[in-house]
């Protein structure tokens, strides 16, 4: 049961709300919630990003004004619902889209367009500091572009007083505070897991690598402050709520929370910020994050490591191509069907086909499929061609047709994880599934639980995704007993009673997508000649 109407607005005027505000690529969100940390209001405002002169950006007033958009929207929800004007809120937290460059001066004005995760003009950065290191640097890391600049001989490096990223820059001018959550902070620069900060072994080689350059900075001078979940993040100043709120109704003085990256978030609105836990994003794109117990033996140029917001640390596995290729096939059934004059559900069609997968072979009969619509940086592909292959011999029918490119869209996932789960023997107790692959009940869990042989949780309730993520995290600084943990006041506090339908992975299916996997591996090749040939 949800707090009634009358709760709801004594919530508001008594300032017990907690606000999360996260900017993704496509959309910035504003999710307000009340004491039971459920959703009692929002606002939205779409965005899109800009290629300019060769750099994926957003201007600083697209910045700003989508966020002052996003956040009278949130207001004009909480006047039309409960007629209150939006005076003040319990805690504040911010969240972006994770890495990325933004540099500053000592004035504070930004020196060179702000340079998103997108870019991938850091592979000699990356590369170079990955060997200095012996720890994987992506190229989308802040200091991969930081010292890319420096290769590039980039003038304004010399001038740089301080660089952080978007929800870290939003945070320094609404409260003053040069701080980021250490979830976003470990997209910067390696995380000390032991110490909750910038790896100080790290840092110095860096200082040395770059101490011929003459610059008056050192590395540690210029990085945000690192800061854990609960701990308090600064205060709404008077300048900082004119920002936020253009209305003027917002009062100064709210205490913020350290501004947390859409990794971290994502974590804590699937409650897998425990050791031994993980979840698995599976859309467009898929991504793995599973808590480590301990740091991995040695670096792995297909695993990012990052932390949860507590400074645990964390294994990404990020792979570009999941269920493009999968929706087009489903797209050319939705034709055939109206082709005879039939009507089409899509949410029927998918539920249909997805069942039909569970009645096939195992091992998908023999059959293959690459659902590259771009590059995988995880099996060495710079583009990719989707393609559809079989023996004479393969048994060829529609549901092996559709359990093979269920099984594709975790293909490259799967190598990956391989690496983590059979490689390194990380041990995983429970994974929660969120995404487009898992609406259809029962069948992606499935296909994941065999993946990955480990357990495969969906819950019922879908949260409101990273915006809100970001709102338990204020809510967790502002309201945590003495010495409770964040994974404590999740499971306690936000998810107690919230429905979770497990799939256990069943040997069969494990089995058989092994098998599959070893195919999958093997016709790379043929991926590779597509790519070459098609044109």
């Amino acid at each position: 049961m949800g707090l009634t109407i009358e709760e709801i607005k004594a919530t508001i005027e008594s300032g017990k709300t907690a606000l999360g505000i996260e900017f993704g690529s496509t959309r910035i969100k504003a999710v307000l919630i009340g004491e039971d940390n459920a959703p009692i209001a929002s606002g939205a405002h779409d965005w899109e990003n800009r290629y300019v002169d060769g750099i994926w950006t957003y201007t600083l007033e697209d910045i700003w004004t989508g966020l002052q958009d996003a956040y009278t929207k949130m207001a004009a929800d909480v006047k039309a619902q409960y007629d209150l004007t939006l005076t003040r809120v319990g805690a504040i937290g911010f969240s972006a889209m994770m890495h990325g460059y933004m540099p500053f001066d000592k004035d504070g004005e930004l020196l060179v367009p702000f340079r998103t995760w997108r870019n991938t003009i850091t592979a000699e950065a990356s590369e170079k500091l990955t060997a200095l290191f012996d720890f994987h640097i992506p190229q989308r890391w802040s200091i991969a572009h930081l010292y890319q600049a420096i290769l590039k001989k980039e003038p304004h490096v010399k001038d740089i007083d301080f660089m952080t990223t978007l929800e870290g820059y939003i945070h320094w001018k609404l409260t003053g505070e040069k701080v980021l959550g250490v979830g976003e902070a470990s997209g910067m620069f390696p995380i000390d897991s032991g110490t909750k900060d910038y790896n100080t072994k790290m840092v110095a080689q860096f200082d040395e690598l770059v101490a011929g350059e003459g610059f008056p900075w050192k590395l540690k001078d210029i990085l945000p402050k690192s800061l854990t979940a609960g701990e308090n993040a600064g205060t709404l100043t008077e300048e900082g709520a004119k920002l936020l709120d253009v209305s003027g109704n917002l009062q100064a003085g709210i205490p913020l929370c350290p501004p947390e990256g859409d990794a971290g978030t994502g974590m804590v609105a699937t409650n897998s910020v425990a050791k031994r836990t993980g979840n698995v994003s599976a859309g467009t794109s898929i991504f793995a994050m599973i808590v480590l117990e301990k740091e991995l033996k040695k670096a792995y140029e297909e695993i990012d490591l990052v932390t949860t917001p507590t400074g645990f640390p964390v294994a990404m596995v990020h792979c570009n191509n999941c269920t493009s290729d999968l929706n087009a096939w489903v797209g050319i059934f939705k034709e055939f069907a109206e082709s005879f004059g039939i009507e089409v559900d899509m949410n029927k069609l998918f539920g249909t086909l997805y069942r039909k997968a569970m009645e096939g072979d195992a091992d998908c009969g023999g059959l293959l499929s690459y659902g590259y619509f771009s590059g995988e940086h995880i099996t060495g592909f710079e583009e990719g061609r989707p393609m559809f292959v079989r023996t004479p011999e393969s048994r060829f029918n529609l549901a092996n047709f559709m359990r093979s490119h269920l099984f594709t869209a975790l293909g490259a996932l799967k190598i990956g994880l391989d690496i983590l789960l059979k490689g390194e023997g990380v041990k995983v107790d429970k994974i929660l599934g969120h995404g487009g692959l898992f609406k259809t009940k029962g069948v992606g869990q499935k296909i994941l639980a065999a993946a990955m042989n480990a357990p495969v949780s969906v819950m019922e309730t879908a949260g409101e995704g990273g915006a809100w993520g970001m709102a338990v995290l204020a809510s967790y600084m502002k309201n945590k007993a003495d010495g409770e943990t964040l994974d404590d006041y999740l499971n306690h506090k936000v998810f107690a009673g919230m429905e979770a339908i497990e799939e256990t992975p069943d040997a069969k299916d494990v089995a058989g997508f092994d098998a599959f996997i070893e195919r999958y591996k093997d016709g790379l090749a043929i991926e590779c000649a597509a790519v070459e040939n098609l044109k």
